[in-house]
């Protein structure tokens, strides 16, 4: 387990001697503890004569850290990344390079406070087949040619809500967007907001956006794998445990002539060692949660 190397003054200083800047990326470190660090000391603590794994090769292990880093990343580690961007005329934003699913969409309004985006899931942007005057599908060099779907242009076409006549909405029923203003029994929860929607093409790699969003700025929260970069792969320390339990599960499953009592033991402490990781990882304070609930007892006037 690493230590905290050097002198105080160069951690708040930092390599230009000035305290919060662009250049002091070591704020917090101390919080987590490398992937190389955990190989090393998992080689050092797992791996030798007289103890669970005699022989195993450091390129195995690596591999096995490197899917651990991955399978936590995704349900157990504070792995989410954040990207801004102001919506262009276009209404689209690629998929960041190390996107594996996204946490949530929201925009920023002028007071900075995000307001979350529902995705629209009754639409999409399937590619458009170009077809001639009877029908036909329209070949280019024995390839079907395919273009933006006409669902793409109405749906960024359509001014969602902001638009919308609410005497026209009083009266028809025309739209699933009519009832967000509450005017009739019923009200779909899904569409009873008006900060706009969204949907990802998974296929061309880009989220769509509604009209309505068009200049403001969108902040897109999504979950990486923590191996897009050297700096990322890193074990918080809370979940260090989880890592050589893991790594030494993923070790004695595939090695041969293990007993399987062996593999299911280690298989148990892997899973409780990732759900303690999961509860402290998960940072509950007390005196938060009693905040929250101070509210509890207030009359909701109809």
């Amino acid at each position: 387990m690493p230590l905290f190397e050097g002198t105080t003054g160069n951690y708040y200083q930092g390599a230009d001697n000035t305290q919060n800047t662009a250049d002091d990326t070591q704020y917090g470190n101390y919080q987590f503890t490398s992937l190389q660090v955990v190989i090393d000391q998992f080689m050092l603590a797992y791996v030798g004569e007289d103890k669970i794994i005699s022989k195993i090769k450091r390129l195995d292990v690596v591999f096995h850290a490197q899917r651990a880093l991955q399978e936590l990343s995704f349900d157990t580690f504070k792995s989410t990344k954040a990207q801004e961007i102001v919506v262009p005329a276009t209404l689209q934003m690629p998929l960041p390079h190390d996107y594996v699913n996204y946490v949530k969409l929201t925009y920023s309004d002028s007071s900075g406070v995000e307001h979350i985006l529902h995705p629209a899931r009754i639409s999409s942007n399937p590619q458009k087949i170009a077809q001639d005057a009877n029908g036909d599908y329209t070949l280019n060099s024995d390839e079907i040619q395919t273009s933006d779907s006409t669902t793409w242009d109405r749906y960024k076409g359509n001014d969602d809500l902001s638009s919308v006549d609410i005497d026209h909405i009083r009266d028809y029923d025309t739209s699933h967007y009519d009832a967000n203003y509450g005017q009739r029994f019923g009200i779909d929860p899904q569409f009873a907001q008006t900060n706009g929607t969204f949907y990802i093409d998974e296929l061309k790699g880009k989220i769509h956006f509604s009209s309505t969003l068009s200049g403001n700025p969108v902040i897109l929260k999504y979950i990486s794998d923590s191996l897009g970069t050297e700096d990322e792969m890193q074990v918080h320390k809370f979940a260090e445990e989880a890592m050589y339990k893991y790594i030494a599960h993923a070790v004695l499953a595939t090695k041969a002539n293990t007993p399987e009592y062996l593999v299911d033991r280690f298989k148990r402490e892997a899973r409780a060692a990732k759900r303690q990781a999961k509860l402290r990882l998960s940072n509950i304070k007390l005196e938060e949660i009693t905040q929250v609930l101070r509210g509890k007892s207030k009359q909701i006037k109809h």
